[in-house]
């Protein structure tokens, strides 16, 4: 699962942070920069094809098994599409942009295959540690792509990077080759209408069954509003915003990627062991609050542009909570999970999770020549609100399946 979490990381900034660096020196415009470099937002949309990754083998990887011949395919189409970027550059634009989202779609058919094989491959009770173990792997993926990417580009051409972060994904590809399938049996319907049915109607009509219109309809809203404030920093607006403060691609490497990443790590394993003493709904409600206020950070770089303890500050605060969100957000969304539709409904949940932060992340550009950076910032706090009014309504509910699911797990 490390070694999976490295292989989702990878290719995350690679379509997002890192590309806008590249697009800002080569004379591309905000507003453009932060739509191409929203080809991440690919990645809310995957539970549009995620059936696909639970009833259907791809011919010439069949005999991997389910999980790991989808691996395998979308393991090797991301190093295709790098390979591919770095050749074409952004002076072919349109070509480029067709290759990043190339690699930010198998990017995200990866994740589907990474997150049904975690679920899978292990029971509930130990996911928390799988998912921790997840984190770190994908945090030295960030760190590979962040990091050492935006170093390189100081010392080689940016095509060069590239090459360097696609030749990285032969270690995933390794990975996919030496890891075990999943031991889990599943129906093959003979007849189309049937595989139509329970592969794309089922999954989605399983979830209302479960916990009726109403109440299903009041989670799928506090998951689509939850995490905004977090993803709408993730996009293209912070590589612009750190040139604008100041900063070199050096010191933004080491400051946001490489000190950023460990603090990130400290904020998983914190997250993670909130989730082992307390469950995932109230650690869940106290770290969205914590991770959207650390967004107003953030303006004190404003204030006190290129100062490096001032960032330093600000990227303390920002990724210790970011990281501890992680563990409750994964625990809760699994826990909404049944496993005969694993890849589509945790597919479909994740999305919902990033959708919005990634609609505001392609508008922020826009947004931010109107507002100011300042103003964009506060606009990413206040979205913290309709979401935990939805966390109170929906709390009596989950606290109580939390304490019947401790009082009836068999002890250890």
């Amino acid at each position: 699962m490390f070694l999976f979490g490295f292989s989702s990381g990878l290719p995350f900034l690679l379509v997002a942070g890192t590309l806008a660096y590249w697009l800002k020196e080569n004379g591309i415009k905000l507003a453009e920069i932060t739509m191409i470099a929203s080809a991440g937002m690919t990645y809310a949309f995957k539970f549009l094809w995620a059936p696909l990754l639970d009833h259907w083998r791809i011919p010439g990887f069949a005999r991997l098994g389910q999980r790991r011949g989808w691996l395998l395919f979308a393991q090797l189409s991301v190093l295709a599409g790098l390979l591919a970027m770095a050749l074409l550059t952004p002076a072919q634009l349109a070509p480029f942009v067709a290759a990043t989202l190339v690699v930010a779609f198998f990017g995200a058919t990866q994740d589907i295959a990474v997150d049904a094989y975690r679920i899978e491959i292990a029971p509930i009770e130990a996911q928390g540690a799988l998912v921790a173990t997840y984190a770190l792997g994908y945090r030295i993926g960030l760190l590979l792509a962040g990091a050492v990417a935006l170093i390189l580009a100081d010392h080689l051409p940016w095509r060069m990077v590239y090459v360097v972060m696609a030749l990285a994904m032969a270690v995933p590809v390794a990975t996919t080759l030496m890891a075990r399938e999943p031991d889990v049996l599943r129906h093959r319907p003979a007849r189309w209408r049937d595989a139509m049915r329970e592969g794309v109607i089922d999954p989605f009509a399983d979830f209302f069954r479960r916990y009726g219109w109403w109440l299903a309809g009041v989670i799928l809203l506090f998951l689509l509003l939850f995490k905004m404030p977090e993803q709408a920093t993730i996009g293209g607006i912070m590589s612009p915003f750190y040139r604008d403060m100041g900063f070199s691609k050096t010191e933004i490497g080491a400051i946001t990627k490489i000190y950023g990443v460990w603090i990130g790590i400290v904020g998983v394993f914190l997250g993670g062991a909130a989730v082992a003493r307390w469950g995932a709904w109230r650690p869940l409600g106290v770290t969205i609050v914590l991770c959207g206020c650390s967004n107003l950070l953030y303006l004190l770089l404003i204030a006190w542009p290129g100062n490096l303890a001032v960032l330093t500050l600000v990227i303390s605060g920002e990724n210790l909570t970011l990281g501890m969100l992680g563990p409750p957000t994964v625990a809760f969304l699994s826990s909404l999970v049944n496993r005969q539709h694993t890849a589509t409904q945790y597919a479909l949940l994740s999305s919902l999770v990033n959708l919005p932060g990634k609609l505001l992340g392609f508008f922020a550009g826009g947004i931010a020549t109107a507002t100011g950076y300042g103003g964009y910032f506060v606009i990413t706090v206040l979205a913290v609100l309709p979401a935990m009014a939805l966390f109170a309504y929906l709390s009596p509910r989950f606290r109580a399946a939390e304490r019947l699911s401790a009082a009836t797990a068999p002890a250890e």
